[in-house]
């Protein structure tokens, strides 16, 4: 599931919840988000299996859109029009078939101008590519994905410096790499680039780690999450041991998110942790400090202690004062049930969080979050939250000036 520096770039992540508190983070006497739920998406409609949103301008109108990975429905194309008021107009879009999606990437593959969607999917091991038709509605492209897989993530980029985006996925086995031939086909590299190794993967999250210019790969994984190095060319090292701090107890990884959170000039690393199906896992949260040189130690003193199942965590400045705070969704009631409030932690702006859920947005605002986007939509200069829920209502939330 969602992702990275460059998956921040689509701005796929997921939240919920932690215990209330007095509201005492407000803007110009209230909260800094107003709920638009009921006014400005089609609300109804999105009561639905959130597992991903990602944002972008599909028919190339100025305003950004929402696509909707739904599992085991078809997925959903919420239009915007430029004040941030979303029409599902996906019947007419997007073709209309269900399967397992789990993870959203959006990139202009065969280099004609206007981006084109990518969405893996888990158990039904279909992935999908929809080919945009020049104004923001798609084809059916999958006979270009050369590979299936039990696939939870998505992450697109030019990873062979050739100007066209790439794909890699993570997979429950091994993971993928899918180089672009500039057309919008794809062949599979991965033995090549990535070498064989199997693991349960949940995220995947691009990111220069060690400063060098190019994207180094973080793997989210229930069991040992790993760090891949880049050559440079998109051949990729498996450095993990070197690399990362390893928990004695299991640890399993829903999400990764990158962000410079002490302002030392390099990217520190989240996992977003849950117990769901890896025995006796520590749910804590975990913070990694960056060196400079991708060498990281752990800062998880630095985060609120917590014992939420988060499925997805955001670095983001919620509170407009210059620092990256975090988000995460939390889904704690028994089978996945439950809607939790989400959970939010302010920087001070060294990289020592404190927990401030509850004082930012409405305290209705809960549910079973899988997915966070942090983005401008409706034009007024001021980044709003859409709110992935699997099984709940999702949530469009405005800024305040």
């Amino acid at each position: 599931m969602k992702n990275n520096c460059i998956s921040l770039l689509l701005i796929g992540i997921i939240v919920a919840g932690y215990g209330q508190k007095k509201n005492t983070h407000k803007k110009n006497g209230s909260l800094f988000y107003d709920d638009v739920t009921l006014t400005h998406l089609p609300y109804k409609d999105l009561q639905s299996l959130s597992m991903d949103a990602a944002i972008g301008d599909l028919n190339l109108d100025g305003y950004p859109d929402i696509i909707i990975a739904n599992e085991h429905r078809p997925n959903i194309l919420l239009m915007n029009n430029g004040k941030g008021l979303f029409t599902n107009e996906s019947s007419t879009r997007i073709p209309q078939i269900a399967h397992d999606s789990e993870d959203i990437g959006i990139a202009d593959f065969d280099l004609d101008g206007d981006p084109d969607i990518i969405i893996v999917s888990e158990d039904d091991k279909i992935n999908e590519l929809y080919v945009n038709n020049g104004d923001g509605t798609f084809s059916d492209g999958g006979s270009r994905i050369p590979v299936t897989g039990t696939s939870n993530s998505v992450v697109v980029y030019d990873i062979n410096n050739d100007g066209a985006s790439d794909i890699l996925i993570g997979n429950n086995g091994q993971n993928n790499i899918l180089i672009n031939n500039g057309k919008g086909y794809f062949k599979d590299e991965t033995i090549e680039r990535f070498g064989k190794f199997m693991d349960v993967t949940q995220d995947l999250t691009l990111c220069d780690i060690d400063n060098d210019g190019d994207q180094d790969l973080l793997v989210g994984n229930e069991g040992k999450n790993r760090l891949l190095i880049n050559d440079g060319k998109g051949f990729f090292k498996d450095e993990s041991l070197d690399r990362l701090p390893y928990r004695e107890e299991p640890e399993e990884t829903r999400e990764v998110v990158t962000a410079d959170v002490d302002a030392d000039g390099d990217l520190d690393v989240l996992y977003g942790n849950v117990q769901a199906f890896v025995p006796n896992a520590l749910r804590q949260n975990r913070l990694l400090l960056n060196d400079g040189k991708g060498i990281f130690s752990d800062g998880t003193q630095h985060l609120p202690k917590d014992d939420n199942r988060c499925f997805g965590v955001a670095f983001l400045d919620i509170d407009s004062d210059g620092d990256m705070d975090i988000m995460t969704g939390n889904t704690n009631g028994k089978q996945f049930d439950g809607n939790t409030p989400f959970s939010v932690y302010v920087n001070n702006g060294k990289g020592i969080f404190s927990d401030a859920t509850g004082t930012f947005m409405p305290e209705s605002i809960k549910g079973k979050g899988f997915d966070i986007d942090f983005m401008d939509v409706n034009g007024d200069g001021i980044k709003d939250i859409f709110l992935s829920n699997r099984g709940s209502q999702d949530f469009l939330l405005f800024g305040k000036k």
